[in-house]
């Protein structure tokens, strides 16, 4: 009988896998620490708001061409929680997508057409999302240029719900249907805005990488949790609420770190993914000879 795992690693793409700025995976010791990891036992789960095909193309191709091992235990939760899919060495299980959590088709269509009339300059519009719809900053467009269109654009995305009759949310301020509902959110992060079915976010995920993980193995005996925002917080609230042991991994603290029951850990120095490098490596160093 197999022992359970000491702890399972509960991963955010953007930020402490991939760079905020190339969107690629820049720290040349990620991809051999997490293929450490996992050939130890380690569970992996990408809990992230990209889309399986943005892993597809800069996630798992350095994975695999360094060699998955045989028995690795990885998963991606995409689009927070709404699809998911098992990373096998010689290829992936069945997308499976949720529909019932995707937003209505004349809604994205809506914001392609916006974001092509009035914010292209700035950002585009994510063809790749399954349930969600997103825009993403174009790299090379500065900080503060991207900041202030994502402002414009995100007040315009929650009036477009309106005009389909619908409900939604972003921040403080909530504009119901005509039954008093709220089914959708206007979600902003430091280079993307995602709009969104209210139930998904990361805590939605980790419930989600928890039922993968029950399928093929024992669970975890603690958990280490990495995200670059305040909304990745929620992957440890859930876990925490649940009972388990968990760590979370501020990989961006400088929009101030939150309260919480559990350990908040960050890098001294380092952040986003040479902060999540630095995590991975320290793991690995600790692994058993």
């Amino acid at each position: 009988m197999t022992s359970a795992p000491r702890y399972g690693l509960l991963l955010d793409v953007d930020g402490p896998i991939a760079s905020p700025l190339t969107r690629t995976i820049a720290q040349p010791s990620i991809v051999p620490d997490l293929l450490a990891l996992a050939a130890a036992g380690i569970p992996l789960v990408f809990n992230t708001g990209r889309s399986d095909a943005f892993l597809a193309a800069q996630v798992l191709p350095p994975l695999r061409a360094a060699g998955i091992p045989a028995g690795a235990r990885i998963h991606a939760v995409c689009e927070k929680g709404a699809v998911w899919f098992t990373v096998h060495p010689d290829g992936d299980t069945e997308l499976v997508v949720d529909e019932a959590l995707a937003v209505p088709a004349a809604y994205g269509r809506a914001i392609e057409r916006l974001v092509a009339e009035r914010y292209a300059d700035a950002m585009f519009f994510d063809s790749t999302k399954r349930a969600m719809v997103s825009v993403e900053q174009h790299v090379g467009v500065p900080a503060a240029d991207y900041a202030r269109a994502q402002a414009a654009f995100d007040a315009d995305a929650l009036a477009a719900f309106g005009r389909l009759g619908l409900g939604a949310r972003l921040g403080e301020r909530e504009v119901p249907d005509a039954a008093g509902a709220v089914q959708y959110r206007v979600d902003p992060t430091i280079i993307s805005t995602d709009v969104e079915s209210v139930v998904l976010g990361k805590d939605f995920g980790a419930a989600r990488a928890l039922q993968l993980l029950a399928a093929d193995g024992e669970a975890p005996r603690a958990w280490f949790t990495v995200g670059d925002s305040r909304t990745d917080y929620a992957m440890a609230d859930w876990l925490h609420a649940q009972g388990h042991e968990v760590s979370h991994v501020d990989v961006r603290p400088a929009d101030g770190l939150l309260e919480r029951p559990y350990p908040v850990l960050t890098e001294p120095v380092l952040v986003n993914d040479e902060a999540g490098a630095a995590l991975l490596s320290r793991l690995v160093a600790d692994l058993p000879s």
